[in-house]
């Protein structure tokens, strides 16, 4: 078959507009595809001075584009074609003006065979990946071996730039049919590369990162990926397109940071997911105890550079933060958070609230370090490596002091929560605070998570299932999550879609605690006690382990095996797993036994009581008047 191509010649060489080859005497010229765009357009405009905002507006009508990147773009045309600046025989850089292409150019039509438009051999084939990468880094790079540097201990101000970057690279659609899809308003900020000389400030680097998806995620429309799933990436190198496609974002931005002494190096590079396009790009240099102050200029030139914004008419802008956040108490908080990052590990705890204590010691008003020190301090008494209710009480008071500092702060509410649900069983409360951390911080996947907590325990189970797969859908690589969501399926006897969302809970964690645990409830459940056995005896968890082989002893009619774990279970963990304890007796139908231990779980504020209402395993002990009363007691809903 044939087909009539549009050609254009200019000495030498020949550009197949309708392919989008460039040929000089039959031989194909590599060149990424925007950068043939560019060529393209100054052929078609010959002699003509295009000046670099005509360009741009051509070739990228939608997007915001740092001008760095068409210059860029037509020294990789001038290399393809051996053309020289200071000598033009094709494009001529006008200063101040713009380009002209200065070659003679023909146009010309023909007939040729439809293959006849073969592809370099795949080793050849240039790739807009290859092309762009080399951009990236020329763009982004000030010297020799450094990468793009991520910006500063300036969070609020990093949120002005990404917020700006992200949701307002779109310029304003001149029709609906040119307007952005909502897909383009979506971002993953990968961990900043810690290029500091000693690489020991890998707690700034990536507490820069994760303060920026919290502040970003405060934007209304703007889809933010969650520290879990973007964290996962680090050193790992991998193509920012395969990146995307795992975490089902249009853009990315990513860095690092390089920080010796007092002076800290923060640069940035804001990614196009599809076709690997670098938007926008900056790099910062400051003295740390002037930080703060350079926000306000920072933010504004940001601001400037890219010009429009893409922020809903109801979405609150973002601003500068205090200025007056001690630099100390702001290392020791991304400390804190370096350690809480790491588990639930006692020693990593102890860290970090010995983080949050020295950095609200250091700024008493430093509402966000109070916050981290609740969360903190309401981890370390739900686990049991404090004492509950003198950790909780330090958990509230410290919650209480974040929110009256700063009454917009989500982490705030979202700390004042945990303590409601966990510790108080104030229903209403938690909501209240859990819809103020919602508006706003609208997109993140914490406040999701603890909704769906709440839903949970409240009995609302096909809400939280709503709102696992709303989470699941900012943070797609946390395992916890499916293993969650994997759970309420199964409350619901939707075991078939159990078993796939645990199984991808396994693909992204196989050591995940639980997770076998859940399987073999459901294998019991399905009738299938030996099968269930060998499930619970993987577990990787010690108390779900005991918990489980108790089960499945007690199902498959062997009461002493069923005993020595049972009673295993109650040496070892009667003061953290009183309600799991209770769970077995229930389900071997020994409720006075259970009802005993269920009063000791509500006495300990164990934090699996509240999951009483939905708990398949507790199904024998609902015609007893002691479980409607219990009910009353936590207030919840019979």
């Amino acid at each position: 078959m044939e087909q009539v191509r549009a050609v254009k010649s200019f000495k030498s060489f020949r550009l197949d507009m309708a392919n989008h080859f460039l040929w000089r005497n039959g031989d194909r010229i590599p060149l990424a595809p925007k950068g043939f765009d560019v060529l393209a357009y100054l052929v078609e405009h010959v002699g003509q001075v295009m000046t670099q905002d005509e360009i741009l507006e051509a070739l990228w009508p939608e997007t915001y584009v740092n001008p760095e990147v068409l210059r860029k773009y037509v020294q990789e045309i001038r290399k393809a074609l051996g053309d020289r600046p200071d000598k033009p025989e094709f494009i001529e850089t006008l200063p101040k003006r713009g380009y002209r292409f200065v070659a003679l150019v023909t146009d010309e039509s023909g007939v040729e065979p439809q293959d006849a438009a073969t592809s370099l051999p795949p080793e050849e084939h240039p790739t807009e990946d290859r092309a762009e990468a080399e951009m990236t880094r020329s763009a982004v790079e000030n010297s020799p071996g450094e990468r793009a540097l991520w910006k500063i201990a300036i969070i609020p101000v990093l949120t002005v730039v990404a917020v700006v970057a992200i949701g307002v690279y779109f310029r304003p659609a001149r029709s609906v049919a040119n307007a952005p899809s909502s897909n383009n308003t979506s971002i993953a900020v990968l961990p900043f590369a810690d290029m500091s000389p000693a690489k020991d400030q890998e707690y700034f680097s990536d507490g820069l990162a994760e303060q920026l998806i919290n502040d970003l995620a405060k934007v209304a429309g703007l889809k933010v990926v969650g520290r879990s799933s973007a964290f996962q990436f680090e050193g790992k190198n991998e193509d920012l397109r395969s990146v995307g496609r795992k975490l089902g974002v249009a853009n990315i931005l990513e860095g690092s940071v390089r920080k010796e002494g007092s002076r800290v190096r923060i640069s940035v590079a804001l990614t196009k997911v599809d076709d690997g396009f670098q938007l926008w790009t900056e790099t910062y240099d400051r003295e740390i105890t002037h930080i703060f102050a350079a926000q306000d200029e920072i933010a504004r030139a940001v601001t400037r550079a890219l010009q429009v914004k893409l922020l809903r008419p109801s979405s609150p802008e973002l601003s500068p933060g205090s200025q007056s956040i001690n630099p100390e108490a702001f290392q020791a908080y991304l400390q804190g958070q370096y350690f809480i990052a790491r588990g639930q590990d006692e020693p990593d705890l102890d860290k970090a609230l010995s983080y949050a204590d020295q950095a609200v010691k250091l700024d008493a008003n430093y509402a966000l370090a109070w916050a981290q020190r609740s969360q903190v301090l309401e981890t370390m008494a739900r686990i049991g490596s404090s004492e509950n209710t003198e950790g909780y009480r330090g958990a509230r008071e410290s919650a209480e002091r974040a929110i009256a500092l700063d009454p917009s702060l989500p982490t705030g509410y979202l700390a004042m929560s945990m303590v409601q649900m966990n510790h108080d069983w104030d229903w209403e409360g938690a909501d209240a605070s859990l819809r103020r951390a919602g508006l706003l911080e609208p997109g993140s996947s914490e406040v999701l998570r603890k909704r769906a907590n709440l839903a949970r325990e409240l009995g609302r189970v096909d809400e939280a299932i709503q709102l696992y797969e709303q989470a699941i859908g900012l943070d797609p690589l946390k395992a916890d999550f499916y293993l969650a969501l994997g759970y309420e399926l199964y409350v619901e006897a939707r075991y078939k879609e159990t078993q796939a969302v645990l199984q991808k809970a396994q693909d992204l964690n196989p050591q995940l605690s639980s997770l076998h645990l859940t399987r073999g409830q459901i294998l019991l459940s399905e009738g299938r006690p030996q099968e269930a056995l060998a499930e619970m005896e993987n577990d990787t968890g010690e108390w779900q382990k005991l918990s489980g082989v108790s089960l499945a002893y007690y199902a498959l009619g062997r009461r002493e095996k069923s005993d020595g774990a049972l009673q295993e279970l109650i040496a070892t963990h009667q003061t953290d797993c009183a309600y799991q304890i209770a769970e077995v007796y229930a389900y071997r139908g020994e409720a006075d036994k259970a009802f005993k231990w269920l009063d000791r779980a509500y006495r300990q504020r164990d934090p699996g009581t509240p999951e009483l209402k939905s708990d398949p395993l507790m199904r024998s002990l609902r015609q007893d008047r002691r479980y409607t009363d219990l009910l009353k007691r936590m207030r919840l809903p019979g």
